[in-house]
């Protein structure tokens, strides 16, 4: 019993780790006031994805998915079909939590749909919950520290070459999520590149199909 505990223990404080630092900028980038990379949506808007799904460096699944994901009401609906055009899962979310209105297996499995809906949540909104720290990193990327509202971090950090990179850490300061964008807006969900952290971690490749921003139709003329 005693061996069990501390492999547990063991296995526990492994899982965690520092959050990396953030610097003060040096004096030539003092020159401009530091502005915290935002490349995340403004207006409701639909995108359709190409997404390649990979495990262990190989492309196990290639599906299209379809996103709407509306900044102001923190909302989305997904969508997710076959190359053949079978809807294979479809959820809505919002502040009523997660209604999961089709998931044939394997995306019938327990939580995928929550976790799909947060790392949604992770590429398109900005981040909420309070702003912790802002500065660079030791390799001179300027990044800006949320606080999550419920537990963990989320850095936003603005790579050397234009690309944006949003990182979400565990509330013991472990990598969870890494998601690489295309820059900022408009171009930044052109190409999508998320890779879950742990034993059976993940990575997914979306490429931009088509985007449109949504505009609501006005209750007194539906």
């Amino acid at each position: 019993m005693k061996s069990l505990s501390f492999l547990i223990s063991a296995f526990l404080l492994s899982s965690c780790a520092a959050l990396p630092a953030i610097q003060e900028p040096s004096a030539d980038q003092t020159k401009k006031p530091i502005t915290c990379p935002s490349p995340f949506l403004t207006e409701k808007t639909r995108f359709i994805h190409a997404i390649d799904v990979q495990t262990a460096g190989k492309t196990k699944t290639v599906m299209i998915g379809v996103t709407v994901a509306d900044p102001a009401r923190r909302t989305f609906s997904c969508a997710i079909m076959s190359t053949e055009g079978m809807v294979v899962f479809e959820a809505v979310s919002g502040n009523e939590g997660v209604n999961v209105i089709r998931a044939l297996p394997p995306f019938d499995a327990p939580d995928f749909a929550r976790n799909m809906m947060d790392d949604m949540e992770l590429i398109f909104l900005e981040p909420a919950g309070v702003l912790a720290g802002k500065g660079v990193f030791a390799g001179g990327e300027v990044v800006c520290r949320r606080r999550k509202d419920q537990d963990g971090w989320i850095d936003v950090v603005a790579g050397h070459d234009g690309r944006t990179q949003i990182r979400r850490y565990s509330e013991c300061g472990a990598l969870e999520r890494t998601v690489n964008l295309n820059g900022n807006s408009p171009d930044a969900y052109k190409t999508i590149e998320l890779q879950s952290a742990g034993l059976m971690g993940y990575s997914l490749m979306m490429t931009l199909i088509e985007s449109e921003v949504v505009k609501d139709i006005p209750a007194t003329q539906k």
